[in-house]
């Protein structure tokens, strides 16, 4: 497949090396050694640390920084310069290493999402990183740091279309006339930086956050010690106390929410800005949270369990499983219906345990349950923060029921249906006999679902 036009005004990657034909080799943008560079002063400082300048006065100190950052900066250019990638065939290969040559294939058709991400420093230089995401993958494949945004984008949309999950391109035009623009995403829903402050005021890490910032002061002034560990220790329990309620936010800063064919995409991120790609025939589960602060406001929270996403994946930011950090109901019911059409949040079934589970359950059986809605199974659980659980029929692998020793002297038992995503949901303590009739459903209803997902 030949390369693409290089939009205007974007560095045109320099080709080498086409063997037997094939594609050239792409380079990433020059810049990309400068950027890795920067990344690794702030590490090589942390690394050095106060107690190092204390030691060795600033002068060695600024000479160890200059001769480190120096090094990193030289093996960031040699590593950039033998890096390369191209398109073959139905594969994307990454070629990498001077002593040791690796080259990494990845197959397309194994493709779920190609990711768009950009740091602080990208940012600042108008750059991108593109990160792939592939099935049975334990984490995110190759990403490309750093490319031009425009490049990244033209890249990304030539990966879709290899794989088969691009959009629809726009019809052409007769010679001499102007093609029609692209048709855009569909917008379903922004969320107001306004409603995201006050939802992490509205947490029990808020409330108490006065508390844990007046006990880390409290035992730094009792020290009497202004050391270097007395210092370092209160700003890292300080950062501690702090750092949860703030990555939240700025993870979630401008949240949009765009319909683009069978696809959502999620642009998210103030430092760090994120366009992520779920595809909805890969989502196995909606997850619908009421925190018990929000419910005063009618707020709730929208996650997604994604086929094709390691759950054990380091930086849990690149899991796709954003649908709404806040919204209120009406927002809730038609962001789900987005992804699971014909299903209404305010009308689904569900039943709670038998009398006798409150032996297990004395304050939460009134809180959980369990129904069979005409698409998804249904599971309620949680008594101060409510979580409701959506699995559609076709997602379920598997139908499992298991008793623990004191379900078994009560006749209870938990039904759980599994995923592929690994999760899944469950409708704990049912009735014995009641828990084979739902799991002999589930069964029959998901094997029905697969049938009718499958092409004519």
């Amino acid at each position: 497949m030949p390369p693409g036009p290089v939009p205007p005004g974007a560095w045109n990657p320099a080709p080498w090396g086409p063997p037997g034909g094939e594609e050239p080799r792409q380079r990433l943008h020059p810049l990309s050694p400068a950027l890795h560079g920067a990344k690794s002063l702030v590490v090589v400082i942390a690394g050095l640390s106060w107690s190092t300048l204390s030691r060795v006065g600033f002068g060695w100190f600024a000479v160890l920084v200059a001769v480190f950052v120096l090094g990193a900066t030289v093996l960031s250019v040699i590593s950039w310069w033998n890096t390369g990638y191209h398109v073959v065939g139905r594969e994307l290969r990454v070629h990498e290493g001077l002593l040791w040559r690796r080259t990494r294939a990845i197959p397309l058709e194994r493709l779920q999402a190609v990711e768009v991400v950009r740091p602080l420093l990208a940012q600042l230089t108008g750059l991108a990183e593109l990160r792939l995401e592939v099935v049975g993958g334990g984490k995110t494949e190759a990403p490309l740091a750093y490319l031009g945004v425009a490049e990244a984008s033209a890249l990304r949309q030539r990966l879709l279309a290899v794989a088969g999950r691009a959009p629809a391109p726009a019809p052409t035009a007769a010679p001499g006339v102007p093609a029609p623009p692209a048709a855009a995403g569909r917008r379903l829903h922004a969320v107001r930086n306004q409603d995201l402050l006050v939802s992490q005021l509205l947490t029990p890490q808020a409330f108490l956050l006065p508390l844990g910032l007046a006990f880390v002061v409290a035992q730094f002034l009792s020290e009497g010690s202004w050391s270097f560990i007395a210092v370092a220790s209160t700003l890292t329990a300080m950062a501690g106390v702090l750092l949860q309620p703030i990555r939240r936010v700025l993870d979630d800063w401008s949240f949009r929410l765009d319909a683009e064919g069978d696809t959502l995409r999620v642009h998210n991120g103030l430092l760090e800005t994120r366009v992520q790609t779920v595809p909805l025939h890969r989502v196995q589960t909606v997850g619908v949270t009421w925190p018990l602060l929000w419910r005063m406001k009618g707020w709730l929270r929208l996650r997604l369990e994604v086929a094709g996403y390691s759950a054990g994946e380091p930086d849990d930011r690149n899991r796709p499983d954003r649908l709404l950090p806040v919204g209120d109901a009406g927002t809730g019911e038609l962001v789900v219906a987005e992804v699971l059409p014909g299903v209404r949040l305010d009308a689904l079934p569900g039943t709670p345990p038998p009398a006798r589970a409150r032996w297990l359950r004395p304050l939460s059986r009134a809180a959980v349950g369990a129904g069979l809605d005409e698409r998804v199974f249904v599971a309620r659980s949680g008594l101060l923060t409510r979580r409701l659980t959506l699995v559609p029929y076709a997602r379920i692998q598997s139908v499992r029921v298991t008793q623990g020793p004191a379900q078994r002297r009560l006749r209870l038992a938990t039904v759980h249906a599994d995923t592929a995503g690994g999760a899944g949901a469950a409708a704990v303590d049912r009735d014995l006999g009641d828990a084979w009739a739902l799991a002999a459903e589930l069964t029959a209803r998901a094997r029905a679902a697969r049938r009718a997902d499958r092409p004519a």
